[in-house]
């Protein structure tokens, strides 16, 4: 019989520390080691050392105490490398529960994986562990696989045949030789699904993508839009009310084959999709195995409460690189949006717009601020402080994409970080205005107090193409006559100031725009300048670091100028005085985490030229 008091004393103890640093506390693990050299010492098994700095080992040591502290198994009934016998090539079990005191009858196989494994790895990993656990000399009824946060349970007892992969799949491990649960995560219980780390989420993601990429099944950009679906399913569900013991749907159900946990993914998509018909217009096209798996690498995950900062960096990092080599786009760096955002100081009633938004880092980053500003007027978790920054989200933010994977990526990146993506269209923002306000009735000439925008560099509007070419001021060439000539193309940058300008209110409409340094020093670009100074007061530019784009991949040298739109018969003073900087420094490093900034140095010094308006240099 197994020993009455383990079982207590994992049942009975308040949970004040994690399960591995419970399980060191009470003696069944040591590590030991300074940072870099660390060892594991597993004491349970006949003290089995081994090198803890080894990813897998880590996966491993963590599921080794969950299974002593949740799935409450007596900590003498679990050994590690248990040498499966006459086995050839000798194989070993990294992790095995007995179903008995002297360990002679195995009750779950477990085979441990690093985090980042390929799926292909995955289903290695499954075939070794089944092999292991239907072994004649080591027969067990369940087989356990886990990945970090990817787990499949499998039951391999004398009901199912040696080579179901299907029907014998377990939401989770069962709990002290019981039976096994319908679900594995239930709301307001022990299992509840948890918030995670940014390195985590980012990790979770990674998978997701490259488990619908599948090695060119689909291309990048398609595998995304499907988990950028998924994702808005995850987050639905987590959103739905249900009641503490309810379990969530989106997660794999014990014995439901993949086709059916498909039908109730996309049952749940459908739902959603009625409800919020912009977000996404088309069904769910992923394999329903495929589907499984991915399902497996988001289900144990709280969306909806990982820290806003976290997704937003996580869900930034991740797209940087895949938008970089899939779509030829360069992100506008975060702290970069950050200072804009602070140099311009939206209000709550501002109108604010990005006509290139991208995946959405400037709307963001306006509603991040928001949200910090709702803080210092109410209490964070009133129905005041939800309406102050909500409120701003739903009617003040607008968005324009041109490439409508991107623009949904927008979307599915503002309902992760707690909406504000139902201003944001797919279209072209240098076609007629006219049409955009007929698809969106948000969108108008005269009507924006704020835009922030970082707009495509480089590519040519061609006049054949692209007859609205002409009804710009800047799409066109003047002769000393003053009669007009429509240019045969135009820089896509060039157009954007002037579309900035007719978005923009007359008089107190701003913008924090980065441009390429080309246009504010080339010979060539006189009357773009002439153009800007003439039709917007230019209240400050500062000029960014060679590296700021680095990260990126692209070396262009880019400016922010910041400007306000000049009243209908408002005359240009030429003593009108510039704020101008030259940052060395831009305020993250790759990985994004803060480093010493100059940035927000620049943003302060800009307020103290803001009292005085005399010129200055920083």
């Amino acid at each position: 019989m197994f020993d009455i008091n383990d079982m207590a004393k994992a049942a009975v103890e308040p949970v004040l520390f994690t399960p591995l640093q419970r399980a060191q506390k009470d003696g069944y693990i040591n590590i030991t080691g300074v940072e870099g050299k660390k060892k594991i010492e597993y004491i349970t098994s006949e003290k089995h050392v081994e090198n803890y700095e080894d990813p897998e080992e880590k996966v491993r040591a963590e599921f080794f105490a969950e299974l002593i502290y949740k799935y409450e198994y007596p900590a003498r009934r679990i050994k590690v490398e248990v040498v499966v016998p006459d086995r050839l090539p000798t194989d070993r079990a990294d992790i095995v529960v007995f179903s008995d005191n002297d360990c002679k009858r195995p009750y779950a196989i477990v085979e441990c994986k690093k985090e980042s494994v390929t799926d292909a790895e995955f289903n290695q990993a499954i075939e070794q562990g089944v092999g292991n656990a239907t072994w004649v000399k080591l027969r067990a009824d369940y087989v356990v696989i886990v990945a970090g946060g990817t787990r499949r349970v499998l039951d391999v007892s004398d009901k199912f045949g040696a080579l179901e992969r299907e029907q014998n799949i377990l939401a989770d491990l069962p709990r002290a030789y019981g039976k096994p649960q319908e679900f594995r995560f239930y709301k307001g219980t022990d299992n509840d699904i948890k918030p995670v780390s940014r390195e985590d989420l980012i990790a979770t993601i990674k998978k997701c993508h490259q488990t619908l990429w599948g090695g060119g099944r689909l291309s990048p950009p398609t595998a995304f839009g499907e988990l950028c679906k998924l994702i808005f399913v995850k987050i639905s569900d987590e959103q739905k009310p249900r009641k503490n013991g309810d379990p969530y749907q989106f997660q794999i159900k014990t014995h439901e084959p993949s086709s059916k946990l498909a039908e109730r993914i996309n049952a749940l998509y459908d739902e959603q999709k009625v409800k919020d018909p912009e977000v996404f217009t088309e069904s769910i096209k992923v394999d329903d195995r495929v589907l499984r798996t991915v399902v497996s690498h988001l289900e144990a995950i709280n969306l909806n409460k990982t820290d806003l900062d976290v997704k937003g960096v996580a869900f930034e990092q991740f797209m940087d690189g895949f938008f970089k080599g899939d779509f030829g786009q360069y992100f506008t760096p975060r702290p970069i949006i950050e200072f804009c955002v602070n140099m311009m100081k939206p209000e709550q009633d501002w109108d604010v717009l990005d006509p290139s938004c991208g995946s959405g880092g400037f709307l963001l980053h306006a509603l991040d601020y928001m949200r910090k500003q709702a803080g210092d007027y109410y209490e964070k978790g009133t129905v005041d402080y939800f309406n102050y920054w909500h409120d701003f989200a739903a009617k003040h933010l607008y968005g324009i994409e041109i490439n409508d994977e991107i623009a949904r990526v927008a979307k599915m990146n503002m309902i992760v970080n707690d909406d504000g993506h139902t201003n944001v269209i797919s279209h072209d923002a240098l076609e007629s205005i006219d049409k955009m306000h007929d698809h969106n009735r948000g969108f108008a000439e005269n009507r924006f107090d704020l835009i922030l925008t970082n707009p495509p560099f480089g590519s040519k509007i061609n006049l054949a193409e692209k007859p609205f070419l002409s009804t710009y001021e800047l799409g066109n060439n003047v002769d000393a006559k003053g009669k007009k000539k429509p240019r045969k193309n135009q820089s896509s940058e060039v157009l954007f100031i002037e579309r900035i300008w007719q978005f923009l209110k007359p008089g107190t409409g701003k913008a924090a725009i980065v441009l390429p340094d080309g246009i504010l020093t080339n010979s060539s670009m006189q009357y773009v300048r002439d153009f800007i100074l003439e039709k917007f007061q230019l209240l400050a530019v500062v000029s960014l670091p060679q590296c700021a784009f680095a990260h990126f991949g692209a070396g262009v040298k880019a400016s922010v100028i910041f400007v306000r739109k000049r009243k209908a018969n408002e005359i240009p003073n030429v003593n009108e005085a510039i704020f101008m900087a030259s940052p060395e420094l831009i305020g993250y490093d790759a990985t994004g985490r803060k480093t010493e900034s100059q940035l927000d140095e620049i943003v302060k010094k800009y307020e103290e030229f803001q009292k005085d308006a005399t010129p200055f240099f920083a």
